[in-house]
């Protein structure tokens, strides 16, 4: 890796500037080829802040306006946002639950991106915001030697996003990992127990029922009927429907209308985004 010096320099002298976030990418491209880069300011379950991207114009849609619809509810690394013990640098597959690549997120929109791999540093700024910088490659994933380089970077881009983006948490609007588990219990009008509501919501981010199991201190067998309540009583089939449910509790004033209302609608148009 050559010298860091010149792009180090070039970032301090962009802090506090509308190039900061070019400047940022450039050296984070310094360090390890990356296709993409987009970075997220997340404040609890809102809809995540875009706070730069350098998608072309074909994958905008794609990975832009679509994801800030609700598949953000299922991300990893949004969920990985709201649990300030995962700040830092991160693998997806480090953050991502045990059946993250079966689950409806992944099946019906994140496979969209062709993706080979999904790294990212998780910042957080205060009062429960978190400044997400993703990187992102489409042919080959990231190797060990990158990933250590870039780790090395940490430091660096904690302190940059912190002082860039520093008046985010004043308007943060933080609801917290409980936000969720609050969101399923409401699912069907309170219909759920507040154990179903649990499953629910493990359901949703990706967790099998094994791993559910694990989390609850139940076996997956409970896991599974617990589950098949849930559905039964929200008269739903699939973990699609099920996103559908939930994401019309978050949002009660779109329910309805809106090309995201339909089961599993908001997934399956989808891919990653920035607003």
């Amino acid at each position: 890796m050559s010298s860091l010096a010149e792009p180090c320099g070039r970032l301090i002298g962009a802090l506090g500037h509308s190039h900061m976030p070019d400047t940022l990418a450039a050296l984070l491209r310094h360090v390890a080829a990356t296709d993409f880069i987009v970075i997220f300011g997340y404040r609890g379950f809102s809809r995540p802040l875009a706070l730069f991207d350098d998608f072309p114009p074909d994958r905008n849609d794609l990975h832009v306006a679509d994801y800030i619809e609700g598949p953000y509810l299922l991300d990893p690394f949004f969920l990985a946002s709201l649990a300030p013990a995962r700040t830092g640098f991160w693998r997806m597959s480090e953050v991502a639950p045990d059946r993250f690549f079966q689950s409806e997120y992944f099946d019906s929109y994140y496979k969209q991106t062709g993706l080979a791999e999904e790294i990212a540093f998780l910042v957080e700024i205060g009062d429960g915001t978190v400044v997400v910088v993703s990187l992102m490659r489409l042919e080959k994933r990231f190797s060990a030697v990158d990933v250590r380089k870039l780790a090395a970077l940490w430091p660096i881009v904690e302190s940059a996003c912190k002082h860039q983006w520093s008046d985010l948490s004043h308007t943060a609007e933080v609801r917290g990992r409980d936000a969720m588990l609050a969101a399923c219990r409401q699912l069907g009008d309170g219909a759920l127990t507040g154990r179903e509501g649990e499953v629910a919501a493990l359901t949703l981010q990706g967790h099998s029922a094994a791993a559910i199991g694990r989390t609850l201190g139940i076996s997956a067998g409970t896991a599974r009927i617990h589950r098949q309540n849930i559905y039964a009583k929200l008269r739903i089939g699939s973990q699609a429907e099920l996103f559908s449910a939930f994401r019309a509790v978050l949002f009660p004033l779109e329910a309805g209308g809106s090309r995201s209302s339909a089961p599993g609608n908001a997934l399956r148009q989808t891919g990653k985004a920035s607003l």
